[in-house]
């Protein structure tokens, strides 16, 4: 007997395909099913098909729940997979120094920017960091994000980044989304260690990698690749020590500068490249050779006020052969965006990608992006069950009707986590 049956939706989007992330003419791919409908059992999806075809093949029971999607687009959760969620105050003042035409790494070279946020982090309590991170999350899971990348970064020396992945670890068992945990160690320099690059670089090696990988806190390492952070081979040995460690890596690659960040996570074999705003063809192709995925950002890009470049990145990333995913940035600073809806509206409209496109990228690749692309990211039989259903005729109508929450209902492994009481 069947614990939830999902019926009549207008458009079922499975996206069923390859076991790998997609890539090329893949992402047009959303094996759309009209009248479509979707049953799970014990948090997983068990049939997948026609309405008529489901209603005949399960066994339906008075504790069954049985939502109507009339009307209405289901598609898989939507997967985040780049989000600094943890931290405390904000950064609007330096947002309005931005606006008057002031550098974002001259802010930071200045010992504002991520710094303003690690200063103010450093001196909020656990509880604190876990109030304010829950709010955000049940912002996201309010627009349809179900599984969630969480970075640290904001700490900048080991009790407080492991104080951070921590917060991370406490927030799994407080709401239904699913959260992934990196370790951001080499997000940029403190001021402490402004003039002692290497005994930083050594202290994340030596002391912040092997604890949160001992402690079981992190599934990822990434570091910030950029003029005035960490150079490449910083970035090397930082990733190759968390590698050794069994974190796997990921990297902020190429995203203010050209410094071959994208040819750097195509050698380490990062799970993913993210922002990749400046990498030249070269290394996307690399990144395409290995298999690497590519996680565009647009809404940094666009709340950094960057013009479009004249060849959209997300249409280079498909030409060359990257599977491409998008995330939310969300954080502080640079992209206080907690919304994939809106994230997959400006990768469509700014990054070049199809409707199509975009949504394969912020389901089935980010779910790659993180991991775990074998389990989530599309309504497959043996799939967990994680689904959202919008209030929509059509996914064309994602990123045409830009910047509205169409979420009526979230449904996180099997279950209904939040209903809109739209429709």
């Amino acid at each position: 007997m069947i614990d939830l049956l999902i019926r009549h939706a207008e458009e079922l989007l499975t996206l069923v395909g390859p076991v790998r992330p997609r890539v090329r003419a893949e992402l047009d791919e959303l094996g759309i099913i009209q009248d479509g409908a979707v049953a799970a059992q014990d948090g997983q999806i068990v049939a997948v098909g026609s309405t008529s075809e489901i209603e005949h093949a399960v066994e339906i029971g008075p504790a069954t729940e049985i939502i109507n999607a009339h009307g209405c687009v289901v598609l898989p959760g939507f997967v985040d997979p780049h989000t600094h969620l943890v931290f405390a105050g904000d950064r609007a003042e330096e947002f309005n120094r931005r606006l008057q035409g002031e550098p974002y790494l001259a802010i930071l070279q200045a010992g504002g920017g991520i710094l303003e946020t690690v200063r103010a982090t450093r001196a909020a309590s656990e509880a604190e960091l876990q109030h304010k991170a829950q709010i955000d999350l049940q912002a996201m899971l309010r627009h349809g994000t179900t599984t969630v990348e969480a970075k640290s970064g904001y700490g900048l020396a080991v009790e407080d980044e492991l104080k951070l992945l921590r917060v991370v670890q406490q927030l799994q068992s407080t709401t239904p989304l699913e959260i992934v945990s990196t370790l951001l160690g080499a997000h940029t320099l403190p001021l402490e260690y402004r003039d002692r690059r290497e005994a930083y670089v050594d202290l994340v090696i030596e002391q912040m990698i092997p604890r949160a990988a001992e402690a079981g806190l992190a599934t990822f390492c990434d570091v910030f690749c950029e003029q005035g952070t960490f150079t490449l081979e910083e970035t090397r040995r930082i990733l190759r020590a968390g590698q050794a460690h069994g974190l796997q890596p990921k990297l902020h690659a190429d995203q203010i500068t050209a410094n071959g960040g994208a040819q750097l996570a195509a050698e380490v074999r990062a799970i993913s490249a993210d922002h990749l705003d400046q990498s030249d063809d070269a290394g996307l192709r690399e990144l395409a050779q290995v298999g690497v995925v590519g996680v565009l950002l647009p809404g940094a890009t666009f709340f950094l006020g960057h013009g479009a470049p004249p060849t959209p990145l997300g249409r280079r990333l498909v030409d060359a052969g990257v599977a491409v995913a998008v995330a939310s940035d969300y954080n502080p600073g640079t992209c206080p965006l907690l919304s994939m809806q809106l994230v997959i509206g400006l990768a469509a409209i700014r990054e070049g990608l199809t409707t199509a496109q975009a949504i394969s990228a912020a389901t089935i690749n980010a779910g790659h992006a993180v991991g775990r692309g074998s389990r989530i990211g599309s309504l497959e039989v043996g799939k967990q069950a994680d689904m959202v259903v919008l209030a929509i005729p059509s996914h064309l109508h994602l990123p045409y009707r830009f910047g509205l929450n169409m979420v009526r209902d979230v449904i996180k492994r099997g279950r209904r986590v939040h209903k809109s009481g739209k429709g």
